[in-house]
Formats: structure tokens, C-alpha cells, sequence
């Protein structure tokens, strides 16, 4: 049962994503389908509003890898916190 799934992966990976991949997944979160996005050549989950990318072909579709929608602001944040503000998280009282 594995050999069908990796000849799926490999072709996808040298082809691009496959959409019949597309139809398959589901998001690990929700359960509901993904939605592929040329865009950004990522998976999208509508129901929750996560994107999940797609690397060398292959889907990430680890909880750590998926990215909030509309939270480029977030990630800058926590990723330059200089000790300026309260650490992300903690709200100032």
C-alpha cells in the first residue's frame, strides 16, 4: 500500500502539485478538503483560515508548518522581538 502512494508523491514532486493529490487531503485540523493555491503553491484550509505549504512537491501538513492567513504581522513580531514591547503573548496591565 505504500508503493501507490509514493509513486503519487514522487510524480507530484516532479510535475508540480497534482490536483488529484489535492483531492485526497484533508486538513489535519479540521478534516475539511484543501484548497491548492498557485499563488503562494500552498494548501488552504477555508474552514479554519490555515495555509500549509507545499515543499519540493510534497504537502507539509505538520501543525507547526501551517500559517495563519493575515498573520504576516504576527510572524514579524515574533520573530524580531527586540525586548521593546510586552514578549507576544503577554499584554501589558
Amino acid at each position: 500500500m505504500v508503493r501507490p502512494s509514493f509513486a503519487l508523491l514522487r510524480s507530484a514532486a516532479s510535475t508540480g502539485f497534482a490536483k488529484s493529490l489535492s483531492e485526497i487531503l484533508v486538513c489535519p485540523l479540521s478534516k475539511q478538503p484543501l484548497r491548492f493555491c498557485e499563488e503562494t503553491n500552498s494548501l488552504v484550509s477555508d474552514a479554519i483560515g490555515v495555509s500549509f505549504p507545499i515543499k519540493n512537491g510534497i504537502p507539509c501538513l505538520v501543525l507547526k508548518d501551517g500559517k495563519i492567513l493575515g498573520s504576516d504581522d504576527d510572524d514579524d513580531r515574533t520573530k524580531s522581538n527586540d525586548g521593546s514591547g510586552p514578549a507576544p503573548g503577554n499584554r501589558a496591565s
